[in-house]
């Protein structure tokens, strides 16, 4: 195995400016935690960047697409082909992760690991032609090594662009037909649940669909039972291309110190494998959103982690990540722009 980058240490949280954050926080002009959630984000925030006023202005968008040799197995209301026709509207600008970043204005990067038409040529993707998608993993590994790791590189490459364009803030999307039912088979082996509590419809199976789907993963998950405890071959037996390369980016997140925001259940699982990789990269990780996949729930509970949206969305994309930013923006703004006590001449609370 090539050098393992993604075991290099994270970057430590600046615990003296998060110190000063929270004294901020009490001096400013409401009672105290009133803000609830939003305070501790801004407080958090400033410990990640190392400033007592943090700001999530500029935002980096990476989409990560490949396909998945498992949708052979008939786990998905949607054929394989969509994969490659999103990448199409990602860039053409009709996605709703398109609408959203132009609103956010953020900078929006989408990357083709690799799909089942090996001569797709999109203008303004990245094409890296990992492979024509991953093996079908109820017959054996979904990926080898080598295609693990060049999956990996390409997250930690997007957040390398990212942090040279100045981002504050890095969101992962995924996009891949089948990619629930890896994730799904990945959360299994990871956190030892059934099947059953973590499979979900997906794109929209039926109640008959999503049966089959959990026989599938039932099968998968046998298969590679005997490697579950190492969390990198897990990855590469039953994962996507796009989940490792999201494992990739959040770990390389870690390590440059940019703030990461997480989205929904297929990211999740991606955000739980890179803390078992490497746990230090836990508190770079903050969540958009509780989504509508059954497994989201449990895999957000074995992160410790509060999202902060719970709209009932499954779309994916980095969606619900990016419909998040405001509320961390207007967190950052309430803090930092708020007046003190003793600015506003108002009495504080009696010591």
């Amino acid at each position: 195995m090539s050098q393992a980058w993604w075991l290099n240490p994270c970057k430590p949280i600046d615990h003296a400016t998060r110190e000063q954050a929270a004294e901020r926080q009490q001096q400013l002009t409401k009672p105290a935690g009133s803000l609830g959630q939003l305070e501790a984000l801004a407080v958090q925030l400033a410990g990640l960047q190392g400033r007592v006023k943090p700001s999530v202005e500029s935002v980096w968008i990476a989409i990560f697409a490949g396909d998945h040799g498992v949708v052979a197995e008939g786990v998905s209301a949607f054929p394989q082909a969509v994969t490659g026709q999103m990448l199409a509207n990602f860039v053409g600008g009709g996605a709703a992760i398109s609408v959203l970043a132009r609103q956010l204005l953020a900078t929006l990067e989408v990357i083709d690991l690799g799909t089942i038409d090996p001569a797709l040529n999109l203008p303004g993707v990245r094409h890296l032609h990992i492979g024509p998608g991953t093996a079908n993993f109820v017959l054996g590994a979904a990926m080898t090594t080598e295609q693990g790791e060049q999956a990996l590189q390409a997250g930690r490459d997007s957040v390398l662009r990212a942090v040279a364009h100045g981002a504050q803030l890095f969101i992962g999307g995924e996009m891949g037909i089948g990619n629930t039912t890896a994730a799904s088979a990945l959360a299994c082996a990871l956190l030892d649940c059934p099947v059953t509590h973590l499979a979900g419809p997906g794109t929209g199976l039926d109640v008959a669909g999503v049966s089959h789907k959990v026989q599938v993963i039932e099968r998968a998950v046998a298969l590679h039972a005997s490697q579950r405890d190492d969390a990198l071959q897990t990855l590469f037996n039953l994962g996507g291309f796009e989940i490792a390369a999201l494992v990739g980016a959040y770990l390389a997140c870690a390590q440059e110190g940019v703030a990461v925001l997480v989205d929904g259940f297929i990211c999740s699982v991606a955000a739980l494998l890179a803390v078992r990789l490497n746990p230090g990269c836990r508190e770079w990780l903050l969540f958009g959103h509780r989504g509508a996949e059954p497994g989201h729930r449990h895999v957000l509970d074995a992160l410790g982690a509060e999202p902060l949206l719970d709209l009932g969305l499954r779309l994916g994309e980095g969606s619900g990540a990016a419909l998040a930013v405001p509320l961390l923006r207007l967190a950052c703004d309430l803090h930092g722009q708020m007046a003190t006590f003793a600015e506003a001449a108002v009495a504080d609370r009696p010591a």
